[in-house]
């Protein structure tokens, strides 16, 4: 992880929060699932800094993008520099984009690079794996849910509009405001 100087008050508190949202079961699913297509990552569990260290130079990302559509990224920078490093994440998250995730669902580039928010890093690994099931591969986490078009006929519009409420919803016959009076009443004298 970078080298930062431990929050306080505030910045603290968030850090805290964000560190409390690491799932190991959810971080050995994806380390798993990334494995099956790049053997570089043959461990089985991660804690959040190991994960960071082994990904963070975006040549295993892009390893897996390769992976699950050939040739989709094309020069994979191997330099130490942090800027070729930072420069990988980010064609991992155009692939990302590209092949259908949603950018709500993925990480930013200082997240895996910094470690500053690992828990998301691994839900944009799990929306990956997701988007890949949907389409076919070898994926991990919960099936995406499907497009359901209904197409009623103007016959069952029009019944559902000439529909009569029955009482179940209530009357409005008796229910009004008059009488109430709440409060101190408006005065010009005051």
């Amino acid at each position: 992880m970078a080298d930062r100087q431990d929050g306080y008050g505030f910045t603290a508190e968030c850090q805290e929060i964000i560190q409390g949202k690491w799932n190991q079961d959810l971080a050995d699913q994806a380390a798993a699932w990334i494995s099956s297509y790049v053997p570089a990552l043959a461990k089985a569990s991660y804690s959040p800094a190991d994960l960071q260290e082994k990904l963070k130079d975006g040549q295993i990302l892009c390893a897996l993008a390769n992976a699950i559509v050939p040739e989709s990224i094309l020069r994979v920078n191997t330099n130490k520099m942090a800027f070729k490093q930072m420069e990988n994440i980010g064609k991992f998250l155009a692939f990302c984009e590209e092949f259908g995730c949603l950018r709500t669902d993925l990480f930013q580039t200082v997240d895996l690079y910094e470690g500053v928010n690992m828990p998301t890093v691994v839900n944009g690994i799990i929306a990956l794996g997701r988007k890949v099931s949907a389409k076919g591969g070898r994926g991990i986490g919960p099936k995406e849910s499907a497009k359901n078009t209904r197409n009623f006929s103007e016959e069952q519009i029009r019944q559902g509009r000439d529909a009569q409420i029955g009482l179940q919803a209530g009357t409005n016959k008796f229910a009004n405001q008059s009488g109430q009076n709440f409060g101190k009443t408006r005065a010009i004298l005051d």
